[in-house]
């Protein structure tokens, strides 16, 4: 049975989780310079809340890109666990990828000036991410849906490099060009081999 103490902990735990959220919801719709009254807004917390968690906002960018990295990082094998085919986990994966990479290009900006932080931040994503789309690649090409031989560090690069910077530009879409991508993918297999 869990202590007071345990409890209160997993309160606390769960009311950052929940502060982490909303951040990376506003961060990807205003920015991560937005003001923290609207985060806090959005989490139904104060702004002393997040303050105490997270005494600056290179802070809570950190934090929420390291949360947003795990939430990622645990949703590939879930996804593999329960979609319909391992492409189609790759495919719902990726969107995933792609929805964090709007708040990935925030952060490079808010951490420029100590480029350490910025450095170990990228170690950590490539570190935690790359295994994953292995995993879902793998399957992907074990099940025949793509052709084996895709380097998962090159694809999140590559899908990485079309979601920079589209600016205020409506006429280009990344997701049209990642789904190309991925029908490219997929049309290049051949039949599983035995």
């Amino acid at each position: 049975m869990p202590t007071a103490g345990q409890s209160k902990r997993a309160d606390v735990v769960r009311n950052q989780q929940k502060l982490l959220a909303a951040a990376a919801e506003v961060f990807v719709t205003s920015g991560v310079d937005a003001p923290i009254r609207e985060i806090a807004a959005a989490a139904g917390v104060g702004m002393g809340t997040i303050y105490r968690h997270f005494p600056t906002r290179a802070d809570l960018v950190v934090a929420v890109f390291r949360h947003q990295v795990e939430s990622c990082a645990e949703a590939g094998p879930a996804l593999l666990a329960e979609a319909a085919s391992p492409f189609v986990a790759l495919r719902r994966w990726i969107d995933l990828f792609v929805d964090f990479l709007v708040t990935k290009h925030g952060l490079a900006d808010t951490l420029r000036p100590d480029g350490s932080g910025f450095a170990a931040l990228h170690t950590y994503f490539v570190d935690r991410l790359v295994p994953v789309a292995a995993e879902l690649l793998d399957a992907a090409a074990g099940a025949g849906e793509i052709r084996p031989g895709t380097e998962p560090y090159e694809l999140l690069r590559g899908i990485g490099n079309l979601c920079i910077g589209p600016g205020d530009d409506p006429r280009y879409d990344p997701r049209r060009l990642i789904d190309l991508l991925l029908r490219g993918m997929r049309e290049q297999a051949g039949p599983p081999e035995a």
